[in-house]
């Protein structure tokens, strides 16, 4: 839940953001390289961020190490991924005629959908693959754990 709301809830702030710029005009053609490329680093940054916060969540409720860094890199991947398409979205939409308003329920629903999707890759990747079971013991032998 925490991740695909994280993800829901990042997308939405980012669409908002868009159709904004839309209604009072400070998004338009000329604009749209730059404000776009904020989005960008928004999604670079936000990730991080949460992604620090959830680590540290996962390893004070002593969660296992494969699984805290399932969780973590399944947040940065949704969050990272929620805020670029939160951005791109309304746009889209516009683009095809529809009201971009339309975008700010629209990236709820496709979140939850790829977050679980993110969520499903990730953990496989690194809890079942053999390249996520030598990393991670690889990195618990460097931790010492």
């Amino acid at each position: 839940t925490m991740l695909v709301g994280a993800g829901g809830n990042a997308g939405n702030q980012a669409s908002v953001r868009v159709i904004r710029g839309l209604a009072l005009g400070t998004l338009n053609p000329e604009t749209q390289n730059r404000f776009l490329s904020r989005e960008i680093r928004m999604a670079f940054a936000l990730s991080a961020i949460l992604s620090v916060a959830g680590f540290f969540r996962a390893v004070a409720f002593q969660t296992p190490l494969p699984e805290t860094l399932a969780v973590t890199t399944a947040l940065s991947m949704i969050v990272f991924s929620s805020i670029c398409l939160g951005a791109v979205l309304p746009l889209l939409l516009q683009k095809a005629g529809v009201d971009p308003a339309h975008s700010s329920t629209t990236i709820q629903v496709v979140m939850d959908i790829l977050g679980v999707l993110l969520t499903v890759f990730v953990s496989t990747l690194v809890l079942d693959s053999g390249w996520g079971k030598t990393m991670i013991s690889t990195l618990g032998s460097k931790l010492g754990l």
